[in-house]
C-alpha cells in the first residue's frame, strides 16, 4: 500500500468549494454546477470533494464522528512548486479566489520559501519551493 490514490475533503458548499478549487488551478471533467461528489484530477493523484455531512455518514451510517470545522485538524496538504515565483503566483491566485493566507511565503528554517493558506473550508494547504528539489514524471517531489 505504498500509494496515496484519493485525498477526500468534506466539504459545507459543494458549489463555492468547486469554484475555489477551479480558481486556484484544480481540473475536473464534472460540468454539473453542483454535483454530489466531485474528482479533480492531479498529477499522480485525486482530490475529492464530497459533502462534509455525507462523509460523515459514509464512514458510519448509525453512528457517524462528530464533524469539527474549526481550528486546527493535525493534517496539513502541500503543494510543491518548482520556483519561488510560482508560490507567489499560487498564493496570489488563493487569495484572489477568497482564501486566506494564514502565513506569507517567506525564507523558512529548513532552507525553502513557503507560506500556508487556508481554503473556505478551513483546510490547511502549504505552498513550498525548495531550490534542491527535484521532480519525477508527472511532477511527483522526489525525496531522497
Amino acid at each position: 500500500m505504498n500509494r496515496l490514490n484519493l485525498v477526500c475533503l468534506g466539504v459545507r458548499n459543494m458549489k463555492k468549494a468547486i469554484a475555489f478549487y477551479k480558481a486556484i488551478g484544480f481540473e475536473t471533467p464534472e460540468t454539473e454546477a453542483d454535483p454530489a461528489i466531485v474528482f479533480f484530477n492531479n498529477q499522480g493523484s485525486k482530490l475529492e470533494l464530497f459533502p462534509i455531512e455525507e462523509l460523515a455518514r459514509d464512514i458510519d451510517e448509525l453512528h457517524p464522528p462528530e464533524i469539527n470545522t474549526t481550528g486546527f485538524r493535525g493534517i496539513t496538504l502541500a503543494c510543491n512548486m518548482k520556483s519561488k515565483e510560482a508560490v507567489d503566483e499560487l498564493m496570489q491566485q488563493v487569495s484572489e479566489a477568497g482564501g486566506k493566507i494564514v502565513k506569507e511565503p517567506q525564507i523558512v528554517s529548513w532552507g525553502g520559501y513557503s507560506g500556508y493558506f487556508q481554503d473556505l473550508d478551513g483546510y490547511y494547504w502549504e505552498v513550498a519551493y525548495a531550490d534542491i528539489w527535484q521532480f519525477a514524471e508527472q511532477d511527483m517531489l522526489v525525496i531522497d
